[in-house]
């Protein structure tokens, strides 16, 4: 069972690491296709994306299904960071009321990677309601649970 790390990403942001047993350019090529993000997705929001590209770079729009509280919606989001070297690969998509989503993955070995997710609400245009209905807390889970079933796809026998 894979070992999800609380990182500090500074004040009110919601960050979470796991050790996956992949090649960092595997694992960013899965979450670098936004229509492949429901097969990652451990927070039970997202559903089947709608528009955009196969993969992702800075300025790229995509368009997905989501479902909160029962309510079925489409959101819009664009690319603002995308980094792909051998060193470090990053993709941060902002939400258009300015909330980020930020995936980073930093090779350890040819065929183990750091992961790290973070949420960050402090761009957001409803940072403050984010704060009073609890979504740091329910991001928190969706994290853990997305970063531990990451892991446990690549997991390898005892």
């Amino acid at each position: 069972m894979a070992t999800i790390t609380t990182v500090d990403r500074g004040p009110r942001v919601v960050a979470r690491s796991v050790t996956v047993n992949a090649p960092a350019d595997e694992l960013f090529a899965l979450v670098n296709d936004p229509r492949k993000h429901g097969l990652v997705d451990g927070s039970g929001t997202v559903r089947d994306n709608v528009k955009g590209p196969s993969a992702l770079s800075k300025g790229a729009k995509f368009t997905t299904k989501m479902r909160m509280y029962g309510v079925p919606y489409r959101i819009t989001s664009t690319v603002t960071d995308h980094v792909d070297t051998a060193e470090r690969k990053v993709v941060e998509w902002q939400h258009p009321a300015g909330h980020r989503w930020r995936w980073e993955f930093t090779p350890i070995t040819a065929d183990t990677t750091e992961v790290t997710e973070s949420f960050d609400p402090r761009p957001s245009k409803i940072g403050k309601v984010f704060e009073k209905i609890g979504v740091a807390d329910q991001n928190a889970a969706g994290i853990t649970e997305t970063l531990s079933g990451l892991a446990a796809k690549y997991e390898r026998p005892a």
